[in-house]
């Protein structure tokens, strides 16, 4: 590699950095116009033209109140680890299938799946650090929910691999040039939906985030940049789940707009499921993800792996 290509890779991932935040800047306005009218209200519209620099200007109050930190908590773990959770959101995007091809490799899923495990760390160490009874039960609730959500999703997941027989991202593209994989596995993208749901933490599974009972959950001591930072990293995972929805199960075509059009309607959907769902109950969240959508995923999953071996049978 030589210093033309590094620096042209250095500013295409600062450039797909900046188009990411500023859609969850837009994604963050989206939401609050989408519950206004669920609630038969208008939602922000004050802020220039109908609410547009709404976000913006809340980035703006947000940057520059004063950073408080608590005084019994641990100082490095507290001031990093939201730094740490948007780092993280943020190098997910790196690895999609652009048409410059960046840091787009054959073992792509691998790191995906490693950096989304990596992700609850964060929300751990934040809940642990800020020392509050109300943010480590929040961040404990977030642990169990991600683990057990994260089993169905690499079991899906493995479902693909097994059906491409490739770990790139790329090749979910190649393969449904001419058909989409939700002909063929439509329970599988609903469950994926609802797993989307579970790893962002959104109603009706933001158990690490329950107002009710937990004062706002782990993020209840961060005010300010902080808060900022858990905020961007959420949406921007929303937007990233909402994206891995359209290239595993709606065509994958990258180069089109109908594409980044699924992107939003998934996105919306997910909007939409805050506005009109109640929370769960935590018993009820594990039970789904134990005893509903692991035993669904391993048939899919030894169902691709049988019809794969029968083929390998007849071909020798």
């Amino acid at each position: 590699m030589n210093l033309s290509d590094l620096v042209l890779g250095c500013l295409s991932s600062l450039i797909l950095i900046i188009m990411v935040l500023v859609g969850v800047a837009f994604l963050t306005l989206f939401e609050r116009k989408v519950l206004g009218y669920v609630q038969f209200r208008k939602g922000p519209n004050k802020v220039s033209i109908t609410g547009v620099m709404q976000p913006f200007c809340d980035a703006i109050k947000l940057f520059s109140k004063e950073q408080v930190t608590p005084f019994s908590s641990n100082y490095y773990p507290y001031y990093f680890s939201p730094i740490f959770s948007l780092f993280l959101s943020l190098i997910l995007w790196l690895v999609m299938p652009y048409f410059t091809n960046m840091y787009s490799f054959d073992l792509g899923v691998l790191f995906l799946l490693c950096c989304m495990s990596v992700s609850v760390y964060s929300i751990m160490i934040s809940g642990w650090s800020s020392n509050s009874k109300y943010s480590v039960l929040g961040g404990l609730r977030s642990v169990a929910q991600t683990i057990s959500y994260e089993v169905s999703m690499v079991i899906i997941f493995l479902f693909f691999l097994t059906l491409i027989e490739s770990f790139g991202l790329s090749d979910f593209c190649k393969y449904q040039t001419h058909w989409c994989f939700v002909f063929i596995s439509f329970p599988l993208s609903l469950i994926w939906l609802i797993i989307s749901l579970a790893e962002t933490s959104r109603t009706p599974f933001d158990f690490s985030e329950g107002e009710s009972e937990l004062v706002s959950g782990f993020n209840v001591e961060y005010g300010s940049g902080g808060f900022a930072l858990i905020f961007m990293a959420e949406y921007a995972s929303i937007l990233f789940m909402s994206m891995l929805f359209g290239l595993m199960f709606l065509g994958a075509n990258l180069y089109s707009l109908f594409f980044y059009m699924e992107v939003i309607f998934i996105s919306y959907l997910i909007i939409l499921i805050r506005g009109t769902l109640p929370r769960l109950r935590y018993d009820k969240l594990m039970m789904m993800a134990w005893k509903s959508f692991l035993p669904v995923s391993l048939n899919y999953l030894i169902f691709i792996i049988m019809i794969k071996f029968f083929i390998y049978l007849l071909l020798l």
